[in-house]
């Protein structure tokens, strides 16, 4: 609890103060001192801050005594202080006009945490191509999208169970399971584009742009997919026929004729 009150602003003595007091009211300030086993002198100051913030209530007397807000209500003040806040900021921290740039994302932890910011951020539409395998790790946050409103496509490698309305599934090539990491994109709007890869060797690792040459080449590899996934419904036996499974009879065309060196 005192790492969840810490994200909500409170320092690591507030937050073990005001759990004090939360657990017994009407304390003197030497008592929630006894009770921390913290200086008087810092729990003071402590206490003040958290009166300050209007999370903590006194009661005059001889000594002051002091009482937790309940925390029904502190999460509802600081909810509407953050949303005023955050409002004032988006109206007045109007973002410049920059060129496209690229990020780079390192480690598992900061990956999704970009993802996450990604997704909750899309306004209109966002497309995913994910490893059936990897589904899941993105799944509750594509469903939140949606039920805000959101087009949320998931073009997944392998089936998957899903309560998402648009749901396709990639046929899988042979010559994908080999590989030493499950690679995936995102796309939201159709400007900010995330590209990365989940499992491997390597320390996880992310792309993130809303660079106009990455963001237009996803979103031609989303209408190839939807376009393959289509006539391959359609003309699925005839594909096979003509260029066999995996379309193997048309690579090696290119790989042995052309003498291209396709993996």
């Amino acid at each position: 609890m005192l790492e969840r009150l810490k994200k909500l602003g409170f320092s690591e003595l507030e937050g073990r103060c005001y759990l004090t007091l939360h657990e017994e009211a009407q304390l003197s300030g030497y008592e929630v001192a006894k009770r921390v086993s913290i200086s008087r002198t810092n729990v003071y100051a402590a206490l003040r801050s958290l009166t300050d913030k209007g999370v903590c209530r006194t009661i005059d007397g001889d000594p002051v005594r002091y009482s937790a807000v309940p925390i029904e209500q502190v999460v509802k003040y600081l909810r509407s202080e953050f949303d005023e806040t955050a409002d004032a900021l988006m109206q007045e921290l109007k973002p410049p006009l920059a060129a496209p740039a690229f990020y780079n994302w390192q480690g598992d932890d900061a990956v999704r945490m970009a993802i996450k910011r990604m997704v909750l951020s899309a306004a209109r539409t966002i497309i995913v191509d994910i490893w059936s395998e990897d589904f899941l790790a993105v799944e509750d946050l594509l469903l939140e999208a949606e039920r805000r409103g959101v087009t949320v496509v998931a073009i997944t490698l392998g089936p998957v169970q899903s309560k998402l309305k648009h749901v396709l599934t990639h046929k899988r090539m042979e010559m994908w399971h080999a590989t030493d990491a499950r690679s995936f994109y995102v796309l939201c709007d159709w400007k900010a584009g995330f590209l990365g890869a989940f499992g491997g060797s390597r320390k996880m690792s992310a792309l993130e742009t809303d660079h106009p040459s990455v963001t237009e080449m996803l979103t031609q590899a989303f209408h190839h997919d939807i376009l393959m996934m289509d006539m391959e419904r359609d003309f699925g036996a005839e594909l096979a026929e003509a260029y066999g499974d995996n379309y193997e009879k048309l690579l090696n065309h290119y790989r042995t004729e052309k003498g291209w060196e396709i993996p």
